[in-house]
């Protein structure tokens, strides 16, 4: 399985979208400073997933969110839940 997650940063008051197969592993490398496009928000809470059957999905929905640009768009996702 793959997931599409949506992490945030209080400290920079961002979110962060992104693609994975493991989420618990995903999230902890993000809070030890792992990826240098979210090392300067950590610590980052995640928000939401979604779940898919193949990678080629996940990142296919990565893209669609990340292609809003758009802050009202993440949070109406999150909101749903």
């Amino acid at each position: 399985l793959y997931f599409v997650y949506i992490i945030y940063s209080a400290s920079r008051d961002r979110y962060y979208t992104g693609h994975t197969d493991n989420l618990v592993r995903r999230i902890d490398q993000h809070n030890c400073g792992y990826s240098s496009s979210t090392k300067s928000g950590i610590p980052w809470q995640l928000m939401y997933t979604e779940e898919f059957q193949t990678r080629n999905e996940a990142m296919k929905r990565e893209y669609e969110i990340k292609s809003k640009k758009s802050r009202k768009y993440i949070e109406a996702l999150i909101n749903k839940i």
